[in-house]
């Protein structure tokens, strides 16, 4: 996909001053591992999800037109894809009105959910005006390897299924190193999310846009 495609060009609708003041989510955590390949998603204290992701191809850091993924603790800004399909199409983050299936061939687009990321720390300043996002992507089978032009990419039923379960606000930790938990635990919930990918249909209830 083109670079323009997936790092947006402006940030019309929602500010980008840390200045302003978000709902805190003392439940959520979102721990990404660029080492791993994967998401965590910790509920009160307690491992509740995994799922395979793909960071950038370019490698991590946080300078403006790098298209890599920068490190440290961030906070989910915005959720957009309001009453969309998975698969649904996105530019500029508004939807197209196109609707992909996973792995489809030709174009890469950004689908389904987008989770805008603010960054909280001097090295990840830059995040949100880059438009570093965790979202949907149609390119499922690049999934567990570095792949994106900055964001975390996710399958459309596991960003779609994340983002009925945060509020804007929620912590999200992209840390270089392995995932902080054991490894046998980590597959018993890679092997459950497995098992709730196979179902059919969209989770609901569907995240609603925020601004």
């Amino acid at each position: 996909m083109s670079f323009a495609a997936e790092i947006s060009q402006g940030t019309e609708g929602i500010s980008s001053t840390n200045t302003e003041i978000l709902p805190s989510d003392p439940h959520h955590e979102i721990i990404v591992s660029v080492k791993d390949q994967k998401m965590l998603l910790m509920t009160d204290g307690k491992a509740d999800g995994l799922y395979p992701v793909s960071t950038s191809k370019f490698g991590v850091g946080d300078r403006l037109g790098s298209y890599a993924t920068p490190l440290g603790k961030l906070i989910v800004k915005a959720k957009i894809g309001m009453g969309q399909p998975l698969g649904a199409v996105f530019k500029s983050r508004a939807p197209t009105g196109e609707v992909l299936k996973p792995n489809a061939t030709g174009r890469d687009p950004i689908v389904t959910r987008i989770l805008w990321l603010e960054g909280l720390e001097p090295g990840n300043r830059n995040a949100f005006q880059r438009g570093i996002y965790i979202h949907g992507t149609p390119q499922e089978n690049l999934l567990g390897r570095p792949a994106s032009y900055g964001c975390i990419r996710m399958r459309s039923i596991d960003v779609a299924s994340l983002c009925t379960r945060i509020p804007t606000g929620a912590v999200v930790r992209i840390i270089s190193d392995h995932l902080p938990i054991h490894e046998s635990l980590l597959k018993r919930l890679l092997d459950a999310n497995r098992f709730v990918a196979t179902q059919s249909g969209t989770p609901k209830p569907l995240c609603k846009q925020q601004t």
